[in-house]
């Protein structure tokens, strides 16, 4: 199957109609999360990819709630927090929101690590993760240095081994990649992100 994701959009037009444009090639669409900017016109940026025709999964990034993310999404689009789904026989386990909790305040949509440990428990087997936040130690490190991934996260993908988790968040690590054991795991960004994944 041939897969296009990325994350962080934050409600940028010009980036928008390339992801819409590119999805054009793409059997599935994957947005890990942010799609809008500080709780704010979510139901305009997701008009934006309405172009989008190819089936389209979604996790909450912190920027959005899971509420808020069902009701702005169009019919065809899967949001998945704490969820999974099977799409032609692939299976995809999704969880949004920064984790750990983030600094920005109120308006962060965020979870602890262990909300995010008990969430993520109910994967057992997934081919794809798709996150919001990275995990500890891969793709996600700040300007300044410092590793604000999440430690849940990193369990669960040593411990699921998909084929691939996809993440974003930090700004500064988009288009990182590393491994945690046999899994690929990549910090995506706002640009189109290709991988071809077979169940």
């Amino acid at each position: 199957m041939r897969i296009m994701a990325f994350s962080d959009l934050h409600h940028a037009r010009g980036r928008a109609e390339i992801l819409v444009e590119a999805s054009r090639e793409a059997d599935l669409v994957i947005g890990a999360g942010d799609f809008c900017d500080m709780r704010q016109h979510l139901p305009e940026a997701m008009n934006l990819l309405s172009g989008i025709s190819a089936p389209l999964v979604v996790v909450p990034g912190n920027a959005e709630s899971d509420a808020e993310l069902r009701d702005a999404a169009h019919i065809g689009t899967q949001v998945l927090h704490g969820a999974g789904t099977t799409i032609d026989g692939l299976t995809l386990f999704g969880l949004g929101y920064g984790v750990p909790t983030t600094p920005f305040g109120e308006w962060s949509c965020d979870l602890s690590e262990t909300q995010a440990a008990e969430m993520l428990a109910r994967c057992e087997a997934a081919d794809i993760l798709i996150l919001h936040s990275p995990p500890k130690g891969v793709a996600d490190m700040t300007s300044t240095g410092l590793s604000v991934g999440s430690r849940a996260i990193f369990d669960a993908i040593e411990r699921i081994q998909p084929k691939l988790a996809v993440c974003g968040h930090i700004h500064d690590s988009w288009g990182i990649s590393g491994q945690i054991g046999n899994t690929k795991v990549v910090n995506l960004g706002p640009n189109p992100n290709w991988f071809e994944i077979s169940p």
